[in-house]
């Protein structure tokens, strides 16, 4: 994040320092230097979904274990054992519905997204 903040500070100062050196064709230089800001910013941009992208799944997948284990320890506390075998990836699949990280996601996503 430091970086990003040094790199479009630097980019955005680059315009003071060129400028005084371009005798002719200094509108055709602010052109040039817009369109460099412009594909700094969509490029960190990009960078910053594909971080929260990434940070969503690792927390979808963070509460959908915390469900399988928490029901585990459950089991295990109150001493039920079960003696038919049931569909674990049928129960895997429902426990990830049922962990509650569509509603946590929207929430903490509301939080990183860029205005």
């Amino acid at each position: 994040m430091e970086s990003w903040r040094t790199d479009m500070e630097e980019e955005i100062n680059r315009i003071n320092q060129v400028l005084p050196n371009t005798p002719d064709g200094k509108t055709e230089e602010i052109r040039q230097w817009m369109i460099s800001v412009i594909e700094k910013m969509d490029h960190f941009k990009a960078e910053h979904y594909r971080y929260v992208k990434e940070g969503t799944t690792l927390l979808e997948l963070a509460l959908w274990k915390a469900k399988l284990l928490g029901e585990k320890e459950d089991r295990s506390v109150e001493g039920k054992t079960k003696k038919a075998r049931v569909d674990s990836e049928s129960t895997r699949k429902e426990r990830r519905i049922t962990c509650g990280a569509d509603i946590v996601i929207k929430n903490v996503v509301s939080f990183l997204e860029l205005e």
